[in-house]
Parts: C-alpha cells; sequence; structure tokens
C-alpha cells in the first residue's frame, strides 16, 4: 500500500470539498497508518502552516462527523511546497526520493496533457500510481492522446480515470441487487424490460461554477461519464467476477454494443435546453445566459436528454433515457427501470393499470418497487409501493476512491478504451449539436425542465420547430450527398 499521496491542485474546491474529507474518513476507519503522509501543490504562496490551516478549516465545514482525531491526524500528514505543476523540475523536486507516490491530478482536465508530459520528463518512482478526474479529454481525439501520453508514464494498471459515481454504494447497489436475486437477474432483459432512466435531475443552479461549467455543459458534465457508467451497470453481463479485468471487460462490452446515432436519431431522440429566470424554493434564481462568468454566445446547455439503444441479444428493443438538467423544481436522482405490462388481465378488473417500476434511489438511497394489486374494493386494482431504506455508506465516495489508489486496486477505475468507447457513443450527439441540427430550448427554473416532445421530434409541436427540423434535415442531407 502507498504511504504518500501527492494532491496537484491541492488548495482548490475539490480537494477541499471531497479529498480531504475523505481522507479523515479512512483514518477514522484505521484505513491509513501513523506514517501516511499528504503533500499538497499549487502555484498560491502558503506555508506549510497556513495549508494545515487550510484543511483544518475544510474538514470543520465537511467533516464535522469524522472524529476529531482522525481530523487532527490528516492535518498533522500535511506538508506543502508551491510548485508549477507543468514544469518538470518543480514536479521532480515535488516527488522526490523513489519512494512510489500516488499523484492526485486535481487539476482542470485542459491542464492533464502539459502535467502527464512533466511527469515524464521528470521521472516516477517505479511503483507509482497517477490519478485522474473527470471529464478525461474533451473529445475522442484528445482521449486517445492523453490515453497515448500516459501509456508512456506508467503501466495501465496505475492509471486511476475516477468517476466517483462508481464508489457510490447506491451504485453499486444496481448491480448488486441484480446479481444477488434470482427474482431478478431472469426478467433482465428486453422482454420483460421496456425502458431504463438513468436521471440526475437537481434544483441546484449554477452556484458560482461558471468558470468551469460554461465550457462543458450538461452532456459533458454528467451524461458522457456519470450517466454513461451507470448504463453500464445496469446493462452489463454478469462477470464472471468483481475483479478488475472481468468488471471493466463487461462494462466496455455495453459500450461497444451503444448503437450509434444517426442525425435523425439525434434531433429526434435528444434534447438540450438551458434554465432562463425563475424560482427555486422561493428564491429568484436569474436565468444561465444572465449568470456571472457565462457567456451566453456559447449556447452551453445546462439540461440533456439522449435517447440509447443497445445493438445486443440481451437488450434489443429496450430504450435507455439518460437525463441530466439543473436549475429545476426538484431533485430527482434515480435509476428507474420500467417493465413491460401483463398481457392480459382478467376480465372483471378494473381500474388504470401503471407499469411495474424499480427505483434505485441514488441520493437520497433507497430502493422501490412500484406494483399492482386489488384494492379495497373487490376486482378494483390499485397502486402498491415497497421500499427499503439502505444504510448509510461505510465510507464516502471519495473515501472509497483513495483507498482503491493507495491499495492499488483499479477495478472501480476507468480503463483506457472504455473512456475512449465513452466519447465514441456521445461524437455524433456532439457534432450534430454543435451544428445546430438541434434548437437550445429554455425552461424556467424552477420547473420540471422543457416543455413535453412533440412526435416528431424535440421542443413543442409549433409551425416555427417544424420549419426548423425540415431545414436543419434538409442541410444535413444535402451535406452527405456533396
Amino acid at each position: 500500500m502507498i504511504g504518500r499521496l501527492v494532491v496537484l491542485g491541492a488548495t482548490g474546491d475539490l480537494s477541499g470539498r471531497f479529498l480531504m474529507p475523505a481522507l479523515a474518513a479512512l483514518h477514522a476507519a484505521g484505513h491509513l497508518g501513523e506514517g501516511f503522509r499528504l503533500t499538497g501543490a499549487s502555484r498560491e504562496e502558503l506555508t506549510t502552516e497556513e495549508f494545515r490551516e487550510w484543511i483544518n478549516d475544510w474538514l470543520g465545514r465537511q467533516a464535522a462527523d469524522v472524529p476529531a482525531a482522525a481530523r487532527r491526524a490528516v492535518v498533522a500528514s500535511a506538508d506543502y511546497q508551491r510548485a508549477d505543476v507543468t514544469d518538470q523540475e518543480d514536479v521532480r523536486a515535488l516527488i522526490g526520493g523513489d519512494e512510489p507516490v500516488a499523484l492526485y491530478l486535481a487539476l482542470p482536465p485542459s491542464l492533464f496533457p502539459q502535467v502527464v508530459s512533466a511527469l515524464r520528463s521528470a521521472g516516477l518512482p517505479a511503483g507509482s500510481r497517477v490519478v485522474l478526474e473527470k471529464p478525461f479529454g474533451e473529445d475522442l481525439d484528445s482521449a486517445r492522446e492523453l490515453n497515448a501520453r500516459l501509456a508512456e508514464l506508467v503501466p495501465e494498471q496505475a492509471v486511476f480515470r475516477v468517476d466517483h459515481f462508481l464508489a457510490m454504494t447506491t451504485v453499486q447497489n444496481v448491480l448488486g441487487s441484480r446479481l444477488a436475486n434470482r427474482v431478478l437477474e431472469p426478467l433482465w432483459n428486453s422482454t420483460h424490460i421496456a425502458e431504463v432512466e438513468i436521471v440526475w435531475d437537481e434544483s441546484l443552479a449554477l452556484e458560482g461554477r461558471a468558470g468551469y461549467y460554461d465550457r462543458v455543459g450538461a452532456l459533458k458534465d454528467m451524461v458522457q461519464n456519470h450517466l454513461l457508467q451507470v448504463l453500464c451497470l445496469v446493462a452489463m453481463e454478469p462477470p464472471v467476477t468483481l475483479g478488475e479485468r472481468d468488471l471493466r471487460d463487461r462494462k466496455v462490452d455495453v459500450l461497444r454494443s451503444v448503437r450509434m446515432p444517426t442525425e435523425y436519431d439525434v434531433v429526434h431522440r435528444t434534447r438540450r435546453a438551458r434554465y432562463s429566470a425563475g424560482r427555486i424554493d422561493g428564491r429568484e434564481v436569474p436565468s444561465y445566459a444572465d449568470e456571472e462568468g457565462v457567456d451566453p454566445a456559447r449556447g452551453t446547455e445546462t439540461f440533456a436528454e439522449v435517447e440509447l439503444e443497445l445493438d445486443s441479444w440481451r437488450w434489443a428493443g429496450t430504450t435507455f433515457r439518460l437525463r441530466s438538467g439543473k436549475g429545476l423544481r426538484a431533485d430527482r436522482k434515480e435509476v428507474a427501470v420500467r417493465f413491460r405490462p401483463v398481457p392480459h388481465l382478467p376480465f372483471g378488473h378494473t381500474g388504470e393499470v401503471a407499469p411495474n417500476v424499480l427505483r434505485f434511489g441514488l441520493e437520497p438511497e433507497g430502493l422501490t418497487l412500484d406494483l399492482m394489486g386489488t384494492g379495497a374494493r373487490s376486482g378494483h386494482l390499485t397502486e402498491l409501493e415497497l421500499f427499503a431504506e439502505l444504510e448509510p455508506a461505510e465510507l464516502p465516495a471519495y473515501g472509497r476512491l483513495l483507498l482503491d489508489v493507495l491499495r492499488g486496486d483499479p477495478a472501480l477505475s476507468i480503463r483506457g478504451d472504455e473512456a475512449e468507447q465513452a466519447w465514441r457513443v456521445l461524437t455524433p450527439v456532439l457534432t450534430a449539436w454543435e451544428r445546430g441540427l438541434v434548437p437550445l430550448e429554455e425552461y424556467p427554473a424552477g420547473s420540471d425542465g422543457p416543455a413535453p416532445r412533440h412526435p416528431y421530434g424535440p421542443g413543442p409541436l409549433t409551425r416555427d420547430a417544424l420549419l426548423h427540423e425540415e431545414t436543419v434535415l434538409g442541410t444535413a442531407a444535402d451535406e452527405s450527398r456533396s
């Protein structure tokens, strides 16, 4: 187990909000020995004592429920070095010696190529590991380039492309529930399941993240990584083991089976929108375009929805809908598995028959099964709900990720070919959106999102919408012929 963690970009929000509390939780659970050391690095002029005060302040806000002794242990283990993390000499001084280190790149993804190159020039001690946050690259080409640079730095087994969704116990419960219960796995296919919704809707608006979010948007920030990872766990074939090779092979199989969207598919089965001014929980929220730091000309979406189909024996005919939005009326974070209706009801039963739905609550944690049964009136069907509340996780998601990094278990990290396949799936969508084939809709902050789609494509059925669709599809056809 590696005993030294070096965090590049150590004074950023990611480090304070997630990494420091995760280390405190690991200390409290007895996973970190007395010899563990934390080195923080950034461009800021800080002393080690000032860095320790910074850590203590964040832990007081984000890890108040962790025993004080564990928080003090994190603070005492820390030292700080000012460094330009893209400069090989600064990086070499930061690493120091021949002891293997775990390097966490808590940095803007745009810096990853330069930092990886600096690390290669500086040289890493044998056995070291490198951790990168999502998004991994900005598109398919940049992901391939970054993979090539990493391959020159360390073996693939030492690269941890982390996605904290995979370490959430509620997300892992999707796989655990279907594989550990005979009543579910025989039904887990397109014969019985009509559609699967993977949703991460938030009432939170931009909340000061314009510097990052306005250059990314909902599709890249949530759908391309987090929600596609959940899709893999929902749709994968049962792995022989949960070891890194078997688990990640099966996830890649899912991504490879996703049918590539055509331009027609993108127009009719994807949506993008951004919130306008409104009220959320009694609070006035300005339109996204008027938020500080936003460039309205970018046309960044705060809502993205994509429908995908898988070309596989198990899933042919099932729709997978991935959706994420900000500034909505209420939080909805779940995987909803909707089963097909029964083929026949006995004569004499009355009442509307709702589909059976199995819901995995991602935040808050929970498991719900919607069924139909006979109610108080004989022969009259009514809806039934079975609910199970899950116990809180032993470790926060980032605690589990850091423990895996220090122990060298990459099972919950994303392999290089998997990262590329995820970009392959959504490249046609990104391309079509950039060409304006799908209009950028609007929805009031505090609403349920954009208006329901009309039968011919996204958005309400209006004359302007129909004219827009005819125009873009005609233009696309002309370009393809030329």
